[in-house]
């Protein structure tokens, strides 16, 4: 058929009006609602048929709607109930016998807030160490969520299928993940201290979401609420709600063996715990040394960024503190993994109250593996010879004003043991000067020739106990010694090494793998180690230790016995006598200036002798015992990983147990890839 002008214009507007429409359609859906969106819809009612709703006239009557739930209706009222504000801390004391109760409101919360994507209830996983990680995620999460609820518009939806009802359950909002977080402060006191050997009893914590029960506690309908006990103070608690939260803490009775009642913290956030603990993981600590009243601590690289801002920011803001505790002490029971606990009732802390204590010193350093920012931590006033536990924490409420306040009331890490020196000896005669292993009286508690030195100047790797007296000086004194003499002893070998030609080409060069700056490094790492000895006590009986300057008396003129004297001779000497190596120090300077008399030495590592020999130019005439040769065994020992015992003496040597051993293990691949690299060279 063929059409006239008039009309091909009409169809060609009419097909072009169809097109803008499926266009239009394609690009902009419109939002219809559907049925299906209302899933529990009120049942028709009709006037023959009975009702439960009751009459409205019922003064217990209230209207139940399943389309509409109580932010529509209004909420039960809850008497005596403290209300919870997200992010907010929330301290109070709970009496013996006591539940206090609290409200979280969900209508508090911003629309904006990130919305739970998971109904699944967790308990105790998700510390806020890992938040900054998972708001990454949840973002990407909620940019992929966004393009799918737009899709759920252009889509046909089965009201009878199963992808409808998960397109659908979707489409709820108001779901929110919470973090239920507390700590205990304050404990109930035992009237009679010394028969009362246990602590008292922990918290128990009650979490409802029901409407029915929203007084969570003991006598509640257990069916409810989740019940949870405190766990030595502290208590985490994360899962998912559309409605409010009903939180009860009941104090257990036992005011006839305490009293006082329970002091605690208790905090919800949408965001991530307030307070935290982990005692699953090991800490990020180490025990570098100690003398026999202090101790020196460390953690692990806080970073491994090279990049020299960031580790400028690190090192101007330390972000840990520390607790001390002697073990056969239990004023910590009940509240170890308790910030606030832990600054109330623990021997030593770095912070009480948001004060620094004068106990503990504390600061930032590059020293160890990698030259990485550290923190160190330095106890003093120690008991001798006593296990302590170094519980280190972390806060992140540095700042009242801080946007993120995540980890705010602390996060407790699991605790790192450590114990001072003794340097106890006894005497066979009590109106004797000697002092041995045939002891019958116990005459003089702590000798004290082992004292921490750090922060030198030249050996800035140093940082353990070395051979000391209390009558040469203060620590500061002690260690400028030290320093002094191996930068004197640096000073003559710069010398000859000026006068190896250290910047010719490579090809006119003493090595064609090492340099001169390879071999002032292996130098000063030797020297150091060799000239500054790690002491210990000489009553220590470790296999790997050295005696030293047995004849030597000790600073209290103290002197060892015949009997100790003939049983080293037998095990070291001849029989009779032993050599140089045992009655005197390895430095004679040691023993003229300081006087420290006999201690027992760790042995520098053998492998720094051999690293020396071959870094540096052979005319330099250094070399090295090996194992089974005359002097090896008294100057050196050889390296090897055990569980927290430091065999060698190295820089950055420290602790490290086998749980803890991540700068182990990053010097154990070190020595793995130069062994290959030397493989690969010699081919």
């Amino acid at each position: 058929m063929h059409l006239s002008p008039l009309q091909s214009r009409l169809a060609a507007s009419f097909i072009a009006s169809c097109l803008l429409v499926v266009l239009y359609l394609t690009l902009f859906s419109p939002n219809l609602a559907l049925a299906a969106e209302l899933e529990d819809a009120p049942p028709i009612l009709f006037d023959d048929v009975d009702s439960d709703l009751g009459s409205p006239l019922d003064p217990m009557y209230e209207p139940e709607f399943a389309a509409f739930d109580r932010s529509i209706l209004g909420r039960r009222q809850v008497k005596d109930t403290n209300v919870l504000k997200n992010n907010e801390a929330f301290p109070l004391n709970v009496k013996q016998g006591d539940t206090e109760r609290f409200v979280f409101e969900l209508s508090q919360l911003s629309e904006r807030e990130p919305e739970a994507r998971s109904l699944e209830l967790r308990d105790e996983d998700h510390t806020w160490e890992e938040q900054e990680e998972d708001e990454e995620e949840e973002d990407e999460e909620e940019d992929r969520d966004d393009l799918n609820d737009e899709s759920l518009d252009t889509e046909p939806v089965d009201s009878n299928s199963d992808s409808a009802e998960q397109k659908l359950g979707k489409r709820k909002q108001g779901a929110r993940q919470i973090f239920l977080s507390a700590n205990t402060c304050l404990q109930p006191q035992a009237f009679n201290a010394t028969k009362t050997t246990q602590p008292p009893p922990q918290l128990t914590l009650y979490v409802s979401t029901s409407t029915d029960n929203v007084q969570p506690g003991p006598d509640a309908d257990s069916n409810s609420q989740v019940a949870m006990v405190f766990n030595e103070g502290a208590i985490m608690y994360n899962f998912t709600t559309t409605t409010d939260v009903y939180v009860g803490v009941h104090a257990p009775n036992v005011t006839e063996i305490f009293d006082k009642p329970y002091n605690m913290r208790i905090a919800i956030s949408t965001d991530g715990y307030i307070y935290s603990y982990d005692v699953d993981n090991d800490a990020d600590l180490i025990w570098v040394d100690s003398d026999s009243q202090g101790a020196l601590l460390i953690t692990h690289n806080l970073t491994d960024s090279n990049d020299e801002k960031k580790q400028q920011q690190i090192m101007e803001a330390p972000p840990y503190v520390l607790f001390a505790q002697d073990k056969s002490d239990p004023s910590i029971n009940g509240v170890k993994y308790s910030f606030c606990g832990l600054e109330q009732y623990a021997q030593i802390a770095t912070t009480k109250d948001g004060k620094y204590s004068n106990m503990v010193q504390t600061g930032m350093t590059t020293r160890g593996q990698g030259n990485f920012p550290k923190q160190q931590f330095f106890f003093s006033g120690l008991k001798p010879s006593t296990s302590y536990l170094g519980i280190l924490a972390k806060t992140n409420a540095t700042d009242p004003g801080s946007p993120n306040p995540v980890g705010g009331g602390g996060h407790v890490f699991k605790a790192t043991n450590f114990q001072t020196k003794s340097g106890k000896l006894f005497s066979r005669d009590p109106g004797s000067n000697q002092v041995g292993t045939n002891a019958q009286e116990l005459i003089q508690p702590d000798h004290g020739n082992c004292n921490i030195i750090l922060n030198l100047t030249f050996c800035d790797q140093v940082a353990y106990s070395v051979p000391s007296n209390s009558e040469f000086g203060n620590a500061s004194v002690l260690a400028k010694f030290y320093d002094d003499y191996a930068a004197e002893a640096y000073g003559y070998f710069e010398k000859a090494l000026a006068q190896i030609p250290c910047e010719a080409p490579v090809t006119q060069r003493y090595s064609l793998t090492r340099n001169c700056s390879d071999c002032e490094a292996a130098y000063k790492d030797w020297l150091c180690s060799v000239t500054i000895p790690r002491c210990e006590d000489f009553s220590n009986d470790a296999s790997y230790l050295h005696p030293r300057a047995m004849s030597q008396p000790f600073p209290n003129g103290e002197m060892l016995d015949n009997a100790t004297m003939s049983l080293y001779a037998e095990k070291y000497g001849d029989g009779k006598t032993l050599g140089k190596a045992f009655m005197q120090s390895r430095s004679s300077r040691i023993d003229e200036f300081i006087k420290p008399g006999p201690y027992k030495e760790v042995l520098p590592c053998d492998y720094l002798c051999y690293r020396l020999v071959q870094s540096c130019p052979s005319s330099m005439g250094f070399g090295c015992p090996l194992p089974g040769q005359n002097g090896f065994n008294s100057s050196y020992y050889i390296k090897n990983e055990t569980n927290g015992e430091v065999v060698c003496n190295y820089p950055g040597s420290a602790h490290i147990f086998s749980g803890s051993s991540r700068d182990a293990v990053s010097v154990a691949l070190t020595v793995v890839v130069l062994v290959l690299v030397s493989l690969l060279l010699a081919c």
